[in-house]
């Protein structure tokens, strides 16, 4: 059995000015699932930082669906795997054309919302940050192959992941079977990757049910739990890890890390950090993809405008009534940083697949919440040290 990672301090912190509602979420953990997980960066003179993390009821063994959080790890072993190929005369930036291989899958030719109008590995991963597009993780999972993906994490201690599917109505086999995909030109391609057939043995000895009643693919009411136990798998502590190796690469041992380019990293922490108006491609409808939109510490329930003097670095997921967001949020003005993590379950009446979610009314303001009461704890924390913060003023579209 896991033990429950948790700190009285920090549970303290949360309740010592929360609101009604979030004292009702905060005691009944069994109900709303939450779990959250806050670092504090402390600098040395020399800018290098150390971290001290604090844990409010995490638990790696009580599954949460991770839903778009797996498309995180997706983009780094995509460009983990595509750094390989530099011999084969492609890169990230390479046109990449997916093709039909086996039953249920589609082809890619084109991309009209890139700025050369052709798919690529860059312009997947960009999309996958500013407003979680599923079509761009499916084309990064089939780049990468099941095999390589779960393989390339697991070598990196990453032991309880498990990335099984696409965001598409498939079987199991199909999800095991990734497409042909050519580089450079569809016609005369540089390099063709072959399909792939994944044979890794996935340990489903342990059942997942989740909830009283679910709908399944053909919108039947089955009044039954949901089973998860094939489900992608992501625990929230290797998510959050996964995420500060990527923002401060160097504090960590190169076994745990990504093998990624300068260029990766500048390329990941401004789509990281971009808001869906400052890009010009794709171009965003912001009514529907307004500034908070994948930013739930703080700003999304109220859909507020995130201040100029504030940037969060994140990727969420929401689906079947979890929401999960793993962040670091940067403070220019008052020079202040930290990484913040969490997710909750909403789902009151226990059916899943129905589309009723408590998003909106619990959800959301959950992380609003949590998120404000850690920010004014760190604005008013002393340090020896005040950030140098420059590396993350970044240029945008």
């Amino acid at each position: 059995m896991a033990q429950v990672k948790h700190d009285a301090w920090l549970e303290r912190l949360i309740r010592d000015k929360a609101s009604p509602q979030l004292l009702n979420v905060l005691n009944q953990p069994d109900s709303f699932r939450y779990q959250i997980i806050y670092t504090k960066i402390d600098r040395d003179k020399n800018n290098n930082p150390s971290f001290t993390n604090y844990y409010l009821n995490v638990d790696e063994s009580r599954y949460f669906n991770p839903a778009s959080m797996v498309k995180l790890p997706t983009a780094l072993a995509a460009l983990e795997k595509i750094n390989t190929l530099k011999s084969r005369g492609i890169d990230k930036y390479t046109p990449m054309f997916t093709d039909s291989s086996f039953s249920g899958q589609t082809e890619v030719q084109a991309d009209s919302t890139s700025a050369n109008r052709v798919p690529s590995i860059e312009h997947y991963i960009k999309k996958i940050f500013l407003v979680s597009d599923n079509d761009a993780y499916n084309r990064l999972y089939e780049f990468c192959g099941q095999q390589f993906l779960n393989e390339s994490l697991w070598k990196k201690g990453y032991k309880d992941v498990r990335i099984t599917r696409r965001f598409v109505k498939m079987t199991e086999q199909e999800n095991r079977h990734t497409n042909q995909i050519r580089f450079g030109s569809y016609i005369t391609p540089t390099y063709i990757q072959p399909p792939a057939e994944s044979l890794l043995q996935f340990d489903f000895s342990k059942k997942v049910l989740i909830g009283n009643a679910h709908y399944d693919r053909d919108e039947n009411l089955l009044n039954e739990p949901m089973d998860f136990t094939k489900h992608n798998h992501a625990p929230l502590e290797d998510l959050h890890q996964m995420m500060q190796t990527v923002l401060f690469p160097k504090a960590f041992d190169k076994r745990k890390r990504f093998q990624l380019s300068q260029d990766d990293y500048s390329r990941l922490y401004q789509y990281m950090s971009e808001k869906p108006s400052e890009s010009r491609f794709p171009q965003y409808d912001t009514s529907k993809y307004f500034d908070s939109y994948t930013k739930f510490f703080f700003f999304r329930s109220g859909k507020q405008q995130i201040p100029d003097h504030i940037r969060a670095f994140n990727k969420t997921g929401w689906s079947y009534g979890f929401l999960t967001d793993v962040c670091y949020i940067v403070d220019f003005k008052n020079k202040v940083e930290f990484m913040l993590s969490g997710n909750i379950y909403v789902n009151s009446d226990g059916i899943l697949n129905d589309d009723k979610y408590e998003y909106e009314t619990i959800g959301y303001p959950f992380f609003e919440e949590v998120g404000e009461t850690i920010y004014n704890y760190e604005l008013n924390r002393k340090r020896r040290f005040k950030p140098d913060l420059s590396k993350w003023k970044l240029n945008y579209d």
